[in-house]
């Protein structure tokens, strides 16, 4: 599958924190991997005699329709024998934080009894925080006790019984836009290097800065969080930027402050009249809608000239086969040519010129792969092909075996 952009660097009021977890680093891409039951991790098989790249066992593709039919969500996991009682619904008396604040280390008892004091302030909290990485991209995590936080969340959140029983299951819940932004899938567990494997059991809308998501302390504990690194200010809403002025001078210069809600910061003020971000139309290649897969890979070549059809049906083959199974995979990726999230929206183009690019569509997926390929020189063949097809997936026995696969079709249909 092709591999993630680099996410983009973490807000600065998570920026100083750090975390006892050091994990693999894979040219900078995001991979998030799945890991089975049994917590072996998924590793690429190479190819060997008998395979695929012999070519005699290579899938008749002119007797392969596409299909765009709609893809049907993964169902739920099952509720489990253990799963913990209800917390959330109605009755908690909800206090949204107006400041939120990251120190450099553990807040003392004393400076949170100053803080909870101050004027306007009505109530403080101090969390566990850090950022762990994953594969080079950060997440920036809160370590809390479920029925203490509950009431610092939005009501929306607060109501959502699924939320805190993941927590006290020892589960992830990640934030809505980092769900996005990485490609997260939930139900899916994401193995941490030298750190437990982490369910993502929800999302929600947390709506503080930076923050990615959230675990229960032991989950934090385990994952190296900070103790007390983290300040919650709850207050007079109209009095946020007194308030976080002044838990700024209580914790000292090196603290990250920003006031909750309307979005400035009080150490950096928000621009006015900001340009928005309009959405952006997605590339328009045609290649219509052919009536097999032979005749789609080999229009869909030709949006990078040089390129090989043989080489996209033989990634069709290995990642799917041929729409057969589009996912999502152990890694996250969808679609019958298994792009991650990240990657579909850079490279992602219309190809049959119904005015959107749906990941799920092979009519958009294959040449798609044709434009990420060629983006990473696969049209100028040898080394530089090889290098492509190795960005496309970051393992060497992958590039092997798609080569071989190409060779089985060249020979098939030569």
């Amino acid at each position: 599958m092709p591999r993630s952009p680099s996410a983009a660097a973490m807000p600065a009021v998570l920026a100083g924190l750090t975390a006892a977890i050091v994990l693999t680093i894979l040219a900078g891409a995001l991979y998030l991997m799945r890991t089975p039951a049994s917590g072996a991790p998924v590793t690429p098989r190479p190819v060997g005699r008998g395979d695929l790249a012999s070519g005699r066992t290579l899938t008749g593709l002119e007797r392969l329709v596409p299909t765009t039919a709609p893809h049907a969500p993964p169902a739920s996991p099952p509720a489990s024998a253990t799963t913990a009682p209800a917390i959330g619904g109605p009755g908690v008396t909800l206090t949204p934080p107006r400041v939120f604040a990251v120190s450099q280390a553990s807040v003392p008892r004393a400076t949170m009894h100053k803080i909870s004091g101050l004027k306007h302030v009505q109530k403080a909290a101090a969390v566990d925080a850090g950022t762990v990485k994953v594969a080079g991209s950060g997440l920036s995590l809160l370590a809390v006790q479920p029925a203490e936080f509950r009431a610092w969340t939005p009501k929306q959140v607060a109501d959502q019984p699924g939320v805190w029983e993941a927590l006290v299951r020892g589960e992830f819940v990640a934030d809505s836009k980092a769900v996005q932004r990485l490609g997260l899938v939930l139900g899916a567990e994401y193995q941490v290097d030298n750190g437990p494997r982490l369910r993502v059991a929800a999302s929600a809308p947390l709506g503080l800065p930076g923050v990615d998501g959230i675990v229960g302390v032991e989950t934090g504990r385990r994952l190296g969080l900070l103790p007390g690194v983290a300040v919650l200010v709850h207050g007079d809403e109209k009095n946020a930027a007194t308030m976080g002025s002044a838990v700024r001078r209580a914790l000292g210069s090196g603290a990250q402050v920003v006031t909750v809600g309307d979005g400035r910061s009080v150490t950096a003020g928000k621009k006015k009249n900001a340009p928005r971000a309009e959405p952006r139309a997605p590339r328009r290649v045609v290649v219509g809608r052919p009536g097999s897969y032979l005749e789609l890979y080999r229009v869909s070549a030709q949006v990078c000239p040089g390129l090989s059809w043989t080489v996209l049906a033989a990634i069709g083959q290995v990642e799917s086969s041929h729409g057969r199974n589009n996912g999502p995979s152990s890694a996250g990726a969808l679609g019958p040519m298994q792009f991650m999230p990240a990657t579909w929206k850079a490279y992602g183009v219309d190809g049959d010129g119904d005015g959107k690019a749906d990941i799920w569509s092979p009519y958009d997926a294959v040449p798609s792969a044709a434009n990420y390929l060629c983006a990473n020189g696969a049209n100028q063949g040898g080394k530089k092909l090889e290098k492509a097809i190795w960005f496309y997936n970051h393992s060497w026995d992958y590039v092997r075996k798609v080569m071989g696969v190409a060779a089985g079709y060249a020979r098939q249909y030569s």
